[in-house]
């Protein structure tokens, strides 16, 4: 297989397990190589390739570095997740059951999961994809924001808060499940408008399908920034559009036979 391996860069135990998985599956026969500019690929002797190439993508450390790792590739490469962090909903594998299991898996039975990811754009403009969410925050601690929800053409929410986040199911196990958000099941198309800290008590978290047209703006004249899986995106001004959309690419995850809901018993029992 031709795997590449994406550790955490600055985490030193992820480094160096990632040097050692390699090594393994080097001996193995594998092709393995590096992201771009990861001194590994130097101390191997490999070459960078392109996304395209991979068979798979080992992820090395928490969800941020998953999160990262799906942001990053195109197109989606099936990956699967070494937990380095400290809960790893993203990440699935635990270190000393990782080599056993890629070992076994081959190009053509590799069985994946698909996880739906949201487009966002403002005002016309296109940002990255979201793989948890995206959330709204002020730039002006205690000051709220002003938010209009609209679905299909039609006004149907508004919320004063601290902010909005704006997340797909996966990420409802994120900062939206924080911010009092339900857990939703991944298989389920939808998007969930979660308030942060919301003036009116009335001001619940909504599910909304993907198939509907969804935008939210900005009614607030106070400066908010957009910050897309943890990474900041852009700054927001009144009237800023934010469209919604289900993205025509989703993250793939390498399906290594683990219960979702018994995974969120687990995890969050250690929380």
């Amino acid at each position: 297989m031709k795997i590449k391996i994406i550790p955490r860069p600055d985490d030193t135990r992820a480094v160096d397990y990632a040097r050692e998985i390699g090594v393994k599956f080097l001996d193995d026969g594998h092709t393995i190589w590096f992201e771009e500019g990861n001194p590994l690929n130097e101390s191997f002797h490999i070459s960078p390739l392109n996304d395209s190439d991979a068979d798979i993508a080992v992820v090395i450390g928490g969800d941020g570095s998953v999160l990262h790792a799906v942001q990053s590739m195109k197109p989606q490469v099936a990956l699967v997740g070494i937990n380095f962090g400290r809960v790893g909903f993203l990440a699935d594998l635990e270190s000393d059951e990782a080599y056993s299991f890629i070992s076994q898996l081959k190009p053509d039975t590799i069985e994946t999961e698909s996880r739906m990811r949201i487009q966002i754009s403002v005002d016309g403009k296109i940002y990255n994809c979201a793989l948890n969410e995206a959330v709204i925050v002020t730039e002006r601690p205690a000051k709220m924001l002003q938010f209009s929800v609209i679905v299909d053409g039609i006004p149907v929410e508004e919320f004063r808060s601290d902010g909005l986040i704006i997340s797909t199911p996966t990420g409802s196990t994120a900062y939206a499940m924080s911010a009092g958000g339900p857990i939703v099941d991944p298989k389920i198309k939808g998007i969930l408008l979660v308030p942060l800290a919301p003036f009116m008590l009335s001001s619940r978290p909504h599910i909304i399908s993907s198939e509907r047209n969804l935008s939210v703006q900005l009614d607030s004249d106070k400066p908010a920034s957009l910050v897309i899986d943890g990474q900041y995106a852009g700054e927001l001004h009144e009237k800023s559009l934010i469209t919604v959309t289900e993205s025509p690419e989703p993250a793939l995850f390498i399906d290594v036979n683990k219960n979702f809901f018994t995974k969120v018993d687990r995890k969050l029992r250690t929380l």
